[in-house]
């Protein structure tokens, strides 16, 4: 793997206290969030609400899940926490379920250590994950499609607890920068935040087999996200790698305390193009084989699990650029779409639901 810089040098560290507190250089913190963002595509925040201990948490409930149910579905025995009846939005997705969109232009003229690893088109992910459903349903019956109902895992009866208390952390801090992105683009505070209510939001741990499988192992392969702004916790193994606006590749290094946000295509759409979706993969890097060899000598289970939340715009919004943004020309790249048929679409086109019926 060629030496890349790491992401502390490429985006800043921004505090949300200011901003929580309507003071201080707020408005200035602000302005850093759009421009890492509007540069990178992605953002590394301070939170005082965030405990680690909560992320710690989720982490080792969830390196016991994968291991456990991995185990018996590896023997062919059934898992009763895998749900592709709801397109797989609940519960759990076992490994070559998902691939990532083909990107083949985009990354053709990428060469040496910026080129993605991924092949294209790409293979299906090695990675499980499962989806948790965190914050208020809506009330219209026609987004239950997106709101499948809940499960908790036989075996982990503190499951909610840990989920819900690390989810909503994850959630509050996406309303908190989707606030201060409209505030820095001199929008209302609540342009965004407001049509989150109610949306899909998903704690999304994923869990990526490192006794299994091996070196350059792609876990998820090269792709953006649909949703409006992706968070994670940090990891307890590397193997995260984010393009920059400019095509540099670089690897993830969050610092302790702190979370990282990606752009989805969402906030893409509703900024006109003005933030793009960043893109990324997960692999089996040699820093990641070194943390395993280190982990595996301690008597450790051996899953990288990435404690990520997809925060959403409501289903029944429609996605379309917003104030000064709405030009023309944006309005014509990104036309009006409701949010549920966007996310559909986006589920179709990586192989998690069933391709739409023609009359």
């Amino acid at each position: 793997m060629n030496s890349a810089p790491v992401l502390e040098q490429s985006v800043p560290v921004v505090e949300t206290a200011n901003f929580l507190g309507h003071e201080g250089s707020y408005l200035e913190d602000c302005k850093k969030v759009l421009k890492a963002f509007e540069e990178t595509g992605c953002l590394i925040i301070r939170d005082p609400r965030v405990n680690q201990s909560h992320n710690d948490e989720v982490l080792n409930m969830m390196e016991k899940f994968f291991d456990t149910r991995s185990q018996k579905y590896y023997n062919n025995e059934p898992v009763n926490d895998i749900f592709p009846e709801y397109n797989y939005q609940v519960g759990a997705t076992p490994e070559y379920k998902e691939k990532a969109r083909t990107h083949c232009k985009l990354f053709e003229n990428m060469t040496g250590g910026n080129k993605p690893l991924t092949e294209c088109p790409p293979p299906l992910d090695a990675k499980w994950r499962y989806f948790w459903h965190i914050g208020e349903r809506p009330k219209n019956d026609d987004l239950n499609e997106l709101h499948p109902p809940e499960h908790i895992p036989d075996g982990f009866p503190e499951w909610p607890q840990v989920m819900n208390n690390w989810g909503e952390l994850l959630l509050n801090c996406c309303l908190t920068v989707a606030r201060m992105i409209a505030v820095g683009l001199g929008m209302d505070e609540e342009t965004f935040a407001d049509k989150m209510k109610q949306g899909a939001h998903l704690l999304a741990p994923t869990g990526s087999d490192l006794a299994k499988y091996d070196l350059n192992t792609i876990f998820a392969g090269f792709h953006y996200d649909f949703n409006f702004l992706t968070i994670h916790g940090k990891s307890r193994y590397p193997g995260l790698f984010i393009w920059l606006k400019d095509g540099t590749k670089i690897p993830v290094a969050v610092p302790d305390g702190c979370l990282l946000l990606q752009a989805g295509k969402q906030l893409e759409i509703m900024t006109g193009g003005f933030i793009k979706a960043g893109f990324h993969e997960v692999i089996y890097s040699e820093k990641t084989k070194a943390a395993m060899e280190k982990a595996k000598a301690e008597g450790k289970i051996l899953w990288r699990i990435s404690s990520t939340l997809f925060s959403h715009i409501r289903g029944d919004v429609t996605l379309e650029p917003q104030g000064s943004l709405a030009t023309e020309e944006a309005k014509k790249n990104y036309p009006a779409i409701v949010t549920k048929d966007q996310v559909m679409n986006e589920l179709r086109a990586i192989g998690l639901a069933a391709e739409e019926k023609k009359e």
